[in-house]
């Protein structure tokens, strides 16, 4: 080790970390897991702010709430770092780049989807986001479930959960719940099956002292403090209340905006396991109930959403934008200006839980961590995620099969081209072990040449 790598990094200002995030905030592509290994890369490797205990305990700490892990965890390192607001800083720079790309982008597609060219860089994105949606259940199935004789019940809540979402039709709420229930009950009768969930701790590796180090103490205001939690909590309650007021003043408790805001503050408490995780309870209330958008838009919310920067959760601001210019939230005249309101609206009924859960619930949950009463029901819910996850993969390759012109399911009411485009991306992610990004760059490519040539 070189000489530099012997002492600690000197102190970082705030300013310092404002750019660092900053420059985060538009290069986090790749989803939770390219994300966090930029964040590694960057933070225990290079920098060294932080060691890598630090790094992964925080990791699962985050791993353990509902809403986006790599997002929440730029929050928890900046507010380790620099107190609250380093915290703030951390998380909304992680955020506020892709809402306002986003928010271009769904202009463009509303506007210029029908145009040939762009939808023929549709028709072939769509097959690589049901590839990706597959590739995920893999992903957090292989970290939690493992193998079926080690953590049976683990598969039997995965199982249910499937057949609950995709043949039963259960609400997303009902099937979360019913997996807490299980794991409470099976943190008491078989302990070592729920004992069983992934974790991000594979080995420590020495990259030098750490400005955060192993030994480095707690920071004071890292410590649990009940009024530090008392305050954090009513200013959080004061952010959710304030702007919900104001849009119930415009337009009244059955407005559009204001069912919003409802619908993603539920939807922000229900992300065990990640963004892929509540996409069957959007698509479930924004298609299906509310019919803010349609379900092929969906999917292509869902390739907008892995094509830029920032939580794949971002799909939110989609989903609310295409449901504002719908709706028309501010009238026909102002199009644009209500559907990016809308797209504003999502974001913050999404992401303002996650930034009270890191700023209040951090030190209190960091506590208990590692405690099987505690982590036995969040395991059991992310082993039911993995087979949601598996539901909303099968309703993409529903849509994707069926050609658009085809009325049934017979053989020449099958697209085999997107079906083909699908088997390839799948093995791109699975053997080849290609980025998100080039695969949805390949198949857009692959589908305009077919839509040129005629085949599609």
């Amino acid at each position: 080790m070189s000489g530099d790598r012997l002492a600690p990094p000197e102190a970082v200002s705030f300013a310092d970390a404002l750019r660092f995030w900053l420059k985060l905030g538009f290069i986090s592509f790749g989803g939770p897991a390219g994300q966090i290994a930029i964040m590694h890369r960057e933070l225990v490797e290079q920098k060294r702010w932080i060691s890598e205990r630090r790094f992964l305990h925080a990791l699962n700490y985050c791993m353990l709430l509902p809403g986006p892990e790599a997002q929440q965890l730029a929050t928890y390192i900046g507010w380790l770092m620099h107190r609250t607001w380093g915290g703030i800083v951390a998380g909304g720079l992680f955020v506020l780049p892709s809402l306002f790309i986003l928010i271009a982008l769904s202009w463009i597609y509303l506007v210029f989807g029908q145009v040939s060219w762009v939808a023929g860089l549709f028709y072939g994105i769509k097959p690589a986001v049901a590839a990706i949606v597959l590739h995920a259940v893999y992903r957090i199935g292989s970290r939690t479930l493992k193998h079926p004789r080690e953590v049976p019940l683990l598969w039997a809540i995965s199982v249910l959960s499937f057949v609950a979402i995709a043949v039963l039709h259960i609400p997303f709420p009902w099937v979360v719940l019913g997996a807490a229930l299980a794991g409470f009950a099976g943190a008491r009768f078989a302990p070592r099956q729920f004992g069983a969930g992934g974790s991000h701790a594979q080995g420590v590796k020495g990259y030098g002292p750490a400005l955060i180090d192993d030994t480095t103490p707690t920071p004071r205001h890292a410590l649990f403090s009940r009024g530090r939690l008392a305050a954090v909590l009513g200013v959080g309650a004061v952010l959710w209340l304030a702007p919900m007021a104001l849009l119930v003043a415009m337009q009244g408790w059955d407005s559009t905006l204001v069912v919003m805001g409802m619908f993603f503050s539920k939807a922000a408490l229900l992300t065990f396991g990640g963004a892929y995780a509540v996409l069957p309870y959007v698509y479930q209330g924004a298609v299906e109930q509310y019919h803010w958008l349609t379900g092929p838009q969906m999917i292509d919310g869902l390739a907008l959403g892995e094509t830029t920067p920032g939580p794949l959760i971002m799909v939110v601001t989609f989903v609310g934008f295409v449901g504002g210019w719908t709706r028309q939230v501010l009238g026909p005249d102002a199009l644009f200006l209500g559907a990016a309101l809308a797209a504003t609206v999502a974001t913050w009924f999404t992401f303002l839980p996650s930034f009270v859960f890191i700023l209040a619930g951090g030190p209190l949950v960091e506590s208990t961590h590692g405690q099987l009463k505690f982590t036995a029901p969040l395991t059991a819910i992310t082993a039911a995620v993995v087979g949601v996850i598996a539901s909303l993969a099968v309703f993409f390759i529903a849509h994707i099969a069926r050609h658009p012109g085809a009325a049934g399911w017979s053989p020449g009411g099958i697209d085999v081209a997107a079906l083909g485009l699908m088997s390839l991306a799948a093995l791109a992610l699975f053997r080849f072990k290609l980025g998100v990004i080039p695969v949805i760059a390949g198949c857009a490519v692959a589908g305009l040449l077919l839509r040129l040539a005629g085949l599609a």
